[in-house]
């Protein structure tokens, strides 16, 4: 009895493995090709979309066909309005920038009051002289006597070292206006000094008569003569 029952039971397991192994069997080969068809297979639409990109871009939305720009469109009025706003600008800028530049180099009027100055020579007695301040400079004015510019006359030429006639150096000769600074090395000559009863500069010993012109001592030339004109009969302007 156990042994039919044993043998029953071995009978079904064997039918059993058999039917699960019947339909792997068939499905080996035969569903390995259905599955290759499948996947090798494309579908109608890949074509169209490798052959075409932007296909799915032909909406407005998705491509922004209202912003596109046709090949060969001329935009050159464009650049060129843009080229020429931008040079007037620039031009105008430059313009502005150099008149203020321009401006601001011109001397304003109380600059050009102190370039000049106006002097009044009547308090000078004769025989004497003054000393005023002009562009920050000692200027030396003398008021000679006759005596005096006779003398400076007389003085041969060979015997100066800055040749310069008397004439030469005033515009009325009762009146010799110089620049009071040493022509060495800048000092201030003393007036009514020196061996020549013009100026005398302490600094180096260079002595100047009563014409400012160098007659001993380092000093290389003449005292200078500024710029200056009578404005009246005893008035001068210098500068």
């Amino acid at each position: 009895m156990f042994a039919l029952r044993r043998a029953a039971a071995v009978t079904g397991l064997r039918a059993a493995s058999a039917v699960r192994a019947a339909p792997t069997a068939s499905t080996g080969v035969a569903g390995l090709r259905a599955l290759s068809t499948q996947v090798a297979t494309p579908t109608a639409s890949t074509p169209s979309k490798l052959g075409n990109p932007l296909a799915e871009f032909d909406s407005q939305d998705g491509a922004f066909e209202k912003d596109r720009v046709e090949p060969g469109t001329n935009h050159k009025e464009f650049t060129y309005f843009l080229l020429g706003g931008g040079r007037f600008v620039y031009a105008s800028t430059a313009r502005v920038i150099l008149i203020q530049f321009v401006a601001s180099m011109s001397a304003s009027a109380d600059v050009l009051a102190m370039a000049n100055a106006e002097v009044d020579l009547s308090p000078v007695p004769m025989g004497q002289g003054m000393t005023i301040k002009w562009r920050g400079k000692p200027i030396f004015v003398r008021r000679r006597t006759e005596d005096e510019i006779e003398a400076e006359r007389n003085v041969p030429m060979h015997a100066l070292r800055d040749e310069e006639t008397d004439d030469d150096r005033t515009i009325k000769p009762e009146w010799l206006v110089l620049v009071g600074i040493c022509t060495h090395l800048g000092c201030v000559p003393i007036s009514n000094a020196g061996e020549y009863h013009g100026w005398f500069c302490p600094c180096h010993g260079s002595h100047y008569d009563l014409s400012g012109r160098i007659r001993k001592g380092p000093a290389p030339l003449n005292m200078e003569i500024p710029p200056y004109k009578f404005m009246e009969e005893e008035k001068i302007m210098i500068g």
